[in-house]
This record gives C-alpha cells, structure tokens and sequence, in this order.
C-alpha cells in the first residue's frame, strides 16, 4: 500500500495531464517554411538542385522552338520533343530505383555527362537541317538521360530532417519549388530562344543540368545511404508500380502532363499567329504562376477531407478549367483562364504526392515519385505530338482541345477507380498538409 500511496503522490494529477494537452494542443502543429529554410546543410543541395530541375521546365519548350524555326513544322518540333518526353517518362522510374540501390552520385554523375552531350547533339543536328529521325535518334538519350533531381531532393530531405515535424513543411515545400521551376524555366527558355539564338534555349538548359547536376551530387553529406530511400536500413521492397493506387495516380499524372504538353505548343501558336511570338514565354509563365501560388496555399492549409476526396474535387476543377482553354481567341482571356488552370494543376499534383506517402513503403517511395514524374513527363509527349498535328491541320486553337481532352478522360479514371486510392486500415491519423512519413494513431 504505501509503495501505491507513493506512486500516487508522484505521478501527475488529472488536471495537470488536462494542462498539458491544452499547451500541446496551443502550440503549432506546424513548423513554418522559414524554420524549414534554417536547417543546416539545406541549402547545400536546394540550390544546385534548382538549377538541375530546369530541364524539365525548359527541355521541352526549347526543343519545340528550335525544331519548329529549323523545320517550319509544329508537327515536327512535337514530334522530336515527344520523343525525348516519352525516354525520359520510361527511364525516370530506372533512374529512381538504381538511386535507390546504388546511391545518387552513382546515377547523377554519368547522367548529367550523357545529357549534356547528347543536348549539344540536339542541336547541332537540328541546326544541320538533319532528317527528322535523326533528330529522334538524338532524343532518345537526351530524354532518358534527364536527372530525376525531385525525388532525390525528397529523399535528402528525409534523410536531413529524419522523424523532425518538419517533414510534412518539406513536402509541400519541394512541390512550390516543382512550380517555380514551370515560371522560371519556360520564361527563360522562351526568352533565349527568341531573342538571343533558337539554340541557345536547348544549350542553356544543357548546361544549367551538367553544373547544377555535378554540384548536386558532391552534396555527399545529405546523400540517403544506398539500398534505402530513406536514410534507414537496406531493405528490398516490390516495386512501387505493383501498389494498384499508384497506377490509378499514373493515369491522373498522365492528365496533368496532357495540360503542360498542350499548353505548350498551343499557346507558342497562338502568340505567332498574332505576331508576338515573345508573348509565348509571359502567358505560359501566368500559367505556371497560378500553378506556384495554389500550392503555397495548399501546403500551409491544414486539411480536414480525405486525400482521396480532395483529388476528386481538384480534378474535377482541373477539367473544367482547361475544357475552356480552346474558346479563348484573345491575349487576356487566355491569360486569365491559364491563371485558374495553373491554379487547379497545384492541388492536384500536391495530394497526389500525399497519397502517395501512405499508399507505397518508405523504400520504394523514391521509384513511386519517379513513376508519377514519368507520367508527367510522357503526358507531355503525348501532348505535344497530338497539338503540334491539330495546329499544323487545323490552327485556330485546335491544340488546347488536348488538354481538354487529357483531363476529362483521366477524371473519368479517377472517379471510376477511387477506391484503389483508400490506404487500409491503419486507425486514425491526423493528417495536415502533405507529405506525412509516419502517421499518428489516435485512439
């Protein structure tokens, strides 16, 4: 009795447990983006890995530029920048995994080489007037060879914060960064090309991925060990594409590329039919803008629906938004309806990335990232072969009946296949923002 009496008197009373849930409760659940920015050894990898993600920013838009002013053809600028989309959305999921298992310096170091080199051959080959399939030729490499530096930025991010609360404010923050780069990349890309040399886009984007890519991979100290994606043991684990959710968010990914594909070659028509081809790279960064602001606010909002739930609505928004692009017959209209579809690609992209955090183990989460880059990436090819053929046929707007056409039959997907998207008994979870590593069971 008296070892219980003891206990009693040591052990914290009802009201003091009250006392401390109600601080826990008051104080941020929440780290802000400035505490996130603070972190030592951050900024060693953001910014050269900054300027390795242009490419894929840029890589597609130059190559259209520089292939349309040599050939005359919008069905032949998509067709060669397809080509390297389609390379780069099946290499991309290799890349991952060979990151995955071998480590990221072993990947990014001949990657970026190989890029730079086959990105010179690009060009010089386009500015030789060489038959199309030699252009192809050159794209297949120059594609497969684009370094996948988001993935790798998230998997530095795990590996620097570890089980920090600041995880959930890096997610949201790598995918702002992904939009940046979409405002960025196309306005110089656009601005290269038209006012310097139709090359020096295409040389630019080859040269920011070599430096930016070498630079990135002599980070050793944030580099996730190799065997894992997250900083933790070697474990095996069955590949990302087996998990059904993850290929129900291919299908959505695939969509959102059909939008920046379109988007694209679309509005480089449209500002040369009215004479103001340098108005191509200011509509296309509108666009991208609204993309960058939506996902400012839609990683700082904690979110109480479903992810699930939350990618129905903002899909279904995203749909409805680009079916409008191909009305639009003035530089402001344009404008403006590329503001709101920018603006619904970021909720989109940024659950999509949160399912994907809950559906696929830690140790394939860098190849699942990959897989829904890829699929971007390949979206766009798709996209930039089929609206380069509607503008050179039909003009007048035809090509934004692309992105049109992407999202609604990837919205009927998504509502049709939702299901495959529920992540399985595993109790409550407090969910806010995106990007959560280990959800907390609430009893």
């Amino acid at each position: 009795m008296a070892s219980t009496v003891t206990s009693s008197k040591n052990s914290p009373t009802a009201s003091e447990h009250l006392t401390t849930a109600s601080k826990n409760s008051a104080a941020p659940a929440r780290p802000g983006y400035g505490q996130l920015l603070r972190t030592r050894g951050a900024w060693t990898f953001l910014v050269p890995g900054f300027a390795a993600r242009q490419p894929f920013a840029m890589l597609t838009l130059s190559i259209v530029l520089l292939v349309q002013h040599t050939t005359g053809s919008y069905g032949a600028a998509g067709a060669a920048a397809a080509v390297t989309g389609v390379s780069m959305a099946l290499f991309a999921p290799y890349s991952g995994r060979l990151a995955d298992r071998y480590g990221q310096r072993a990947v990014l170091v001949p990657g970026v080489l190989v890029h730079a080199l086959a990105g010179a051959t690009l060009t010089a080959l386009a500015l030789g007037g060489a038959p199309l399939w030699a252009l192809f030729a050159a794209a297949v490499p120059t594609g497969a060879s684009v370094p996948q530096i988001g993935p790798m930025v998230r998997a530095r991010w795990g590996v620097t914060l570890k089980d920090s609360p600041l995880m959930t404010t890096a997610a949201a923050f790598e995918s702002v960064t992904d939009e940046l780069t979409f405002v960025v990349g196309p306005l110089l890309a656009t601005a290269l090309c038209t006012a310097v040399h139709p090359a020096a886009g295409l040389l630019t984007e080859a040269s920011l991925t070599l430096v930016g890519g070498l630079l990135f991979a002599a980070q050793r100290a944030t580099q996730p060990p190799a065997g894992s994606a997250d900083g933790h043991t070697r474990v095996r684990h069955a590949s990302a594409l087996r998990v059904p959710g993850v290929r129900v968010l291919i299908v959505t990914f695939l969509g959102i590329g059909s939008v920046f594909g379109g988007m694209q070659v679309s509005l480089a028509a449209f500002t040369e039919s009215i004479g103001e081809p340098g108005l191509n790279g200011v509509l296309y960064g509108i666009f991208a803008a609204g993309n960058m602001l939506s996902g400012l606010v839609c990683g700082a909002i904690a979110w109480k629906a479903a992810p699930q739930r939350r990618l129905a609505v903002a899909y279904t928004a995203l749909a409805l938004a680009a079916s409008g692009l191909w009305t639009a017959h003035s530089v402001l209209l344009l404008a403006g309806l590329g503001l709101l579809v920018g603006m619904c690609i970021a909720p989109a992209l940024i659950t999509g990335y949160t399912l994907v955090e809950s559906l696929v183990p830690a140790g394939a989460r860098t190849e699942a990232f990959t897989w829904l880059t890829g699929a971007v990436a390949l979206g766009q090819a798709a996209a930039v072969t089929v609206a380069g053929q509607l503008e050179d046929r039909f003009r007048d707007g035809a090509g934004f009946l692309v992105p049109m056409g992407g999202t609604l039959l990837a919205l009927v997907t998504l509502l049709a296949l939702r299901s495959r998207l529920a992540t399985g008994p595993r109790g409550r979870t407090v969910a806010r923002g995106v990007g959560h590593r280990a959800p907390a069971a609430v009893d």
